[in-house]
C-alpha cells in the first residue's frame, strides 16, 4: 500500500491520535514529534525511523523501518540499534545514521531535539540539603 493511501487512512482515525485543546497529537512508534502529519508518521511513511530511551537507563535506541519486509510481518518490520555513552557520541550516530546517509535528512533536527531531552530526563537530580534549625540560628 502507498504511504499517501496509508496517511488518507490513518490521519484522521488512528489508535495512537489524541486530540487536546484543538491540537492533534500522536503517540505512535517512529514519531519524533508526537504531531500528527504525515512528514513526522511513522505509520505512513516507509522510512521513517524513531528514538526513545533505552530500558536500562543510559542511553537511547535508535530504531528504522526496513523497506523489504512484507506487511503480514510487523514485528520484523523495524531494526532497533541501542546507542550507549557520552551525547556527543549518540548525536554523531543519529546524524550519520539518519541525515547524511540520505535515510531522512529532512528530520535531523527533531531527532537531535529528541536525543537531548531524553538525554536530559536521563541525568540525575541534583540533590540540594536544605537548611536546617541549626544552620538557621547562626
Amino acid at each position: 500500500m502507498s504511504a499517501d493511501l496509508t496517511w488518507l487512512l490513518v490521519k484522521d482515525n488512528s489508535s495512537f491520535l489524541v486530540k487536546r485543546n484543538g491540537v492533534q497529537f500522536t503517540t505512535e512508534p517512529n514519531n519524533l514529534t508526537n504531531l500528527n502529519s504525515f512528514k513526522y508518521s511513522g505509520l505512513a511513511n516507509t522510512k521513517a525511523f524513531g528514538i526513545s530511551a533505552n530500558p536500562s537507563g543510559k542511553g537511547v535506541v535508535l530504531s528504522t523501518k526496513k523497506q523489504a519486509v512484507s506487511a503480514s510481518k510487523p514485528a520484523k518490520s523495524s531494526q532497533r540499534v541501542a546507542i550507549s555513552g557520552s551525547s556527543r557520541r549518540a548525536a554523531r550516530a543519529i546524524v550519520n545514521a539518519t541525515a547524511r546517509s540520505g535515510y531522512r535528512a529532512d528530520l535531523r533536527k527533531a531527532a537531535l531535539g529528541r536525543l537531548s531531552a531524553i538525554l536530559a530526563a536521563q541525568k540525575p537530580k541534583k540533590v540540594t540539603k536544605k537548611a536546617g534549625r541549626e544552620t538557621l540560628r547562626k
